[in-house]
């Protein structure tokens, strides 16, 4: 037999599954680890929780299903981006908590330096928007308010990496400083164009080059992990963020492909073909990925922040459900919102907005509405939002999409699923096999050791046809706008 163990490193938590040669998942893993708000705006993971959850899910997979190492033939890693560590290369230990991908800290920083004329410059080089969303202002946070991390990086005496690298670090015992190109990419460090470090943004940031991962394709041998207990080192052959994972377990590999992951945020990835996509409506130009030393495949995404979160705050929250999957049949219960729209700017508006200073909104509340009118709402906002960034992904490109492939776990509610396909007026498919974050890390590494080239078993599909377009439907995305308006600067 052979398998593949795919390590799923996320921002809530940590995931191991264990693929068969079919393409198939025999067992799951999982460990949710604490978040740290230690200040509003910011968010901090301990970077040894991410380790030790997924050292225990990749031990725990082995054990549950009583499989041999010496059927596991590969490892492919797919993390959270954007989240930055810095360790001390000698003990291993973290110097800093680290600093998530939702943190809001750095947004002055990026004022400052939006101010000084670098916006344009930030967004030709890396392919991104000028933002704290993303890894070097982070980065650049920590070298300077831990005291005297500057003078220890550029002595080559730190580490600085995303979550791929820190695994990597943990994994290979040290053996191995590196990172893939679809991660590099998100750090805002790296020429989109060579996938190259960038020495101007490494100047404009006071950023030591020493600090910095090796840039790998991110398929590949990377390493071998070897942790107690394991009775063979298993190579690892395969590294990609997130979103970059579920495009290719989507099969989104020729242009045009488009792929939305309803997580805690929303993730819609465009296959852009061999050649940096430029947007006009403050999408991302990002590295899907690269395949040994072939030429790298690139991808528009548009990022929301709020998704899955929307639906943890109606529990967490406002209380008004017990569990999120209750939130579908709440909403059902009333068939629309009655007028109500809820922006969910929490922490600000992603693509194609872009607004830090935007705020949460509810608007159109009348003595009639009630929880399940707000649950509808919600369910609706992530619909809109994804809306927005389909339709500025058509202008730029060009191209009308002629279907939306999703995963994550809000796409298992139907009713989300029918709205967005309602609103976008194309189909939406949602593969059975959900795990496509997973899926693609566990193919792309497999692949390595000839496994998953031929047609998987998982690759049926669920299809939500859109409904005929009705007047109230227009009257909704209206007033959506409208709501989008007011939420827009409210915090300046």
């Amino acid at each position: 037999m052979s398998y593949t163990i795919a390590l799923d490193q996320g921002t809530t938590s940590s995931r191991a599954l264990l693929f068969d040669a079919a393409g198939g998942v025999v067992a799951t893993a999982q460990r949710p680890f604490q978040q740290h708000f230690p200040a509003p705006g910011w968010v901090e993971h301990d970077p040894e929780d991410i380790w030790h959850t997924q050292l225990a899910c990749l031990s725990e997979v082995i054990a549950m299903y009583g499989v041999s190492l010496a059927d596991v033939d590969a490892i492919g890693i797919t993390n959270q981006r954007e989240t930055t560590l810095v360790w001390d290369r000698k003990t291993g230990k973290p110097v800093y908590p680290a600093i998530v991908w939702q943190d809001r800290r750095t947004a002055d920083l990026c004022d400052n330096l939006r101010r000084e004329g670098h916006k344009n410059f930030v967004q030709d080089t890396t392919g991104l928007i000028l933002d704290a969303y993303f890894s070097a202002t982070k980065l650049a946070w920590i070298l300077d308010r831990v005291d005297p991390l500057r003078e220890r990086a550029a002595a080559g005496a730190l580490a600085f990496g995303t979550v791929d690298a820190w695994l990597l670090w943990k994994l290979t015992g040290g053996e191995v400083h590196a990172t893939d190109v679809s991660n590099a990419s998100r750090t805002m460090l790296m020429d989109i164009r060579t996938g190259t470090w960038s020495d101007p943004m490494l100047e404009l940031l006071h950023i030591p080059p020493e600090v910095l991962p090796e840039i790998k394709p991110s398929q590949g041998l990377f390493g071998h992990a070897h942790w107690s207990g394991a009775d063979r080192d298993v190579p690892i052959y395969a590294c990609l963020g997130d979103q970059q994972a579920a495009l290719y377990g989507q099969h989104c590999e020729e242009p045009g492909a488009v792929k939305n992951t309803y997580g805690t945020g929303c993730f819609m990835l465009m296959h852009a073909g061999d050649s940096p996509p430029v947007s006009r409506h403050q999408l991302l130009s990002t590295v899907a990925w690269t395949k040994g030393a072939a030429t790298r495949s690139y991808a528009m995404e548009g990022a929301v922040f709020m998704a899955g979160a929307t639906i943890q705050w109606l529990r967490d929250g406002l209380g008004i459900i017990e569990d999120a999957s209750a939130v579908e049949s709440l909403a059902a219960s009333v068939g629309s919102s009655d007028g109500v729209v809820l922006v969910p700017a929490f922490v600000g508006l992603g693509a194609p907005h872009w607004d830090p200073s935007a705020r949460g909104t509810i608007l159109g509340l009348t003595r009639g509405t009630t929880r399940a009118h707000l649950a509808y709402a919600a369910l609706e906002s992530i619909a809109f939002q994804t809306l927005d960034v389909l339709k500025a992904m058509e202008a730029d490109t060009g191209l009308p999409i002629s279907s939306l492939r999703v995963d994550g776990g809000a796409s298992a509610n139907n009713l989300l699923m029918q709205l967005q396909a309602d609103m976008l007026g194309v189909p939406v498919v949602r593969p059975h096999m959900t795990e496509s974050t997973a899926w693609g890390a566990a193919r792309m590494a497999g692949q390595m050791v000839g496994l998953y080239d031929g047609p998987m078993a998982s690759e049926e599909n669920d299809v939500f046809e859109p409904r005929s377009r009705s007047a109230s439907l227009d009257d909704s995305i209206a007033r959506w706008y409208r709501a989008i308006d007011r939420a827009k600067t409210w915090a300046l």
